[in-house]
């Protein structure tokens, strides 16, 4: 008996690429939170949901582009919180979905003031 190729496909939702985006920024030193409005200890309250308006996917074919706002520590240098943001983000996209990350757009949308902590 012969086996018969079956062609399969997979499509990966956006919001899935955009909660991978999400869980690796957060793992980035310096990063706070999503946006500029929520924290990351409220973020088990309100759930993933509220945070992803603060995430943008466009995939097209393989490849993808993700715009993604964080708020970050004060005093640290945000270039470089920017490029390690980056580097999470492309190498925890690419490794668990198989696409190829194009741009990680990074905008910082707050600053986590020593007051507020």
């Amino acid at each position: 008996m012969q086996a018969e190729n079956v062609e399969s496909k997979v499509k990966i939702a956006n919001d899935v690429v955009g909660k991978i985006a999400t869980i690796a920024a957060l793992e980035a030193d310096g990063v706070v939170a999503m946006g500029n409005n929520i924290t990351t200890e409220v973020l088990s309250k309100v759930g993933m949901k509220n945070i992803m308006k603060n995430v943008k996917v466009d995939i097209f074919g393989h490849d993808v582009k993700i715009d993604i706002a964080v708020t970050v520590n004060y005093g640290i240098n945000i270039p470089a919180v920017s490029s390690a943001v980056q580097d999470k983000i492309k190498q925890a996209v690419e490794n668990m979905t198989g696409l190829s990350v194009s741009d990680v757009n990074v905008r910082i949308a707050g600053i986590d003031l020593p007051e507020n902590r």
